[in-house]
């Protein structure tokens, strides 16, 4: 079994929320938490900024981990937006499973 969560940064809750629910209708991700009110600071275009942001984590089987980053990519408002995956080791079994049977993405001619 490999699960991957997605750490993705939006430009508010509304975004995330957004963006979630169509990658959960998609069939892509088998569930998205929305995180609001972090505070990010960072570099962009030569000078540091600081704004507040939400934050997606979108739990999905690693085979549609391309699907899923490009399908933020066209969704988000951001010209560059951070779509970052992490390995899950270990967790509870039957919740993995249920991410695995939930994002069947991979499984329905989407993916290579």
């Amino acid at each position: 079994m490999a699960t991957v969560m997605l750490y993705v940064t939006t430009r508010d809750r509304e975004e995330a929320v957004r963006i979630a629910s169509t990658l959960v209708e998609e069939r892509l991700i088998a569930c998205g938490n929305v995180i609001d009110g972090m505070e990010s600071v960072y570099w962009w275009n030569g000078k540091i900024e600081q704004s507040k942001e939400a934050i997606l984590i979108a739990k999905t089987d690693r085979r549609n981990i391309e699907l899923v980053t490009a399908r933020v990519v066209e969704l988000h408002t951001y010209e560059k937006p951070c779509v970052i995956a992490v390995p899950i080791e270990a967790g509870h079994s039957d919740y993995l499973t249920w991410v695995q049977r939930e994002s069947t993405a991979w499984d329905d001619g989407r993916v290579g």
